[in-house]
């Protein structure tokens, strides 16, 4: 298979100034994140793609069960105001996609990459949320464009990807629908500059590299169905 290559589908012209783009506030989120939405600030999950638990308070584990209980305390409060409000969750629907090429060498596949929270770079598909106006055939190709630079036809349907996050203290549940997708053209330094990089993979790699077990199972079937 051949190696890592960080060029594009297009010739050899010089490299463009990278479009910059705002990342969208998830709907349901108010300006103020969960306070304007009267929740209580979450914990927050570094990955996303992971499921973000976060785990009961002192309080709560006191107030549970075991031998330590609030019965014969005086002024102890009740179990529902122990636990203060919960944490508003809104859900958010997003499409995606793996774009490919074929060549006498192999199957490639294009994986972009943002930093974490914690600082660690993490590769993944490219996807995004679906405008008013849009399908989500025509997001996927969109978001693929803008987060790659790289211009591609949808083949067929992937399925989706479900996992919870959370962004400005409210936790979100997120389904992502991915297409296999076909590159016809474009040039990776064409892209936003939400991206740190963008790179083709050898297939096998891929499946390896990609940061979230979510998008890997995404990749399994995209290399099931090109044979």
């Amino acid at each position: 298979m051949a190696a890592e290559d960080t060029g594009s589908t297009g010739g050899g012209e010089p490299k463009r100034r990278r479009r910059r783009r705002r990342r969208p506030r998830p709907k349901g989120i108010p300006a103020g994140g969960a306070a304007a939405a009267g929740g209580k600030p979450a914990a927050t999950d570094p990955k996303a793609g992971s499921s973000a638990r976060s785990g009961r308070s002192k309080g709560e584990r006191t107030a549970g069960g075991g031998a330590a209980t609030t019965k014969g305390r005086r002024g102890a409060a009740p179990r529902s105001q122990a636990s203060g409000p919960r944490t508003p969750t809104v859900k958010e629907v997003s499409a995606g996609g793996v774009v490919y090429r074929r060549d006498d060498r192999g199957i490639e596949v294009v994986l972009a990459s943002r930093r974490t929270r914690r600082g660690d770079l993490a590769w993944g598909l490219a996807k995004g949320g679906i405008e008013s106006d849009e399908s989500m055939a025509d997001a996927a190709v969109r978001e693929v464009r803008e987060e790659t630079g790289i211009e591609a036809v949808i083949e067929a349907s992937l399925g989706d990807t479900k996992y919870m996050y959370v962004w400005e203290d409210v936790r979100i549940r997120k389904t992502v629908h991915f297409f296999l997708m076909r590159a016809t053209g474009g040039d990776v330094d064409d892209r936003d500059d939400e991206m740190e990089d963008v790179r083709w993979f050898p297939l096998e790699r891929a499946l390896k590299r990609a940061a979230y077990r979510g998008e890997r199972d995404v990749l399994r079937r995209a290399a099931d169905a090109l044979g």
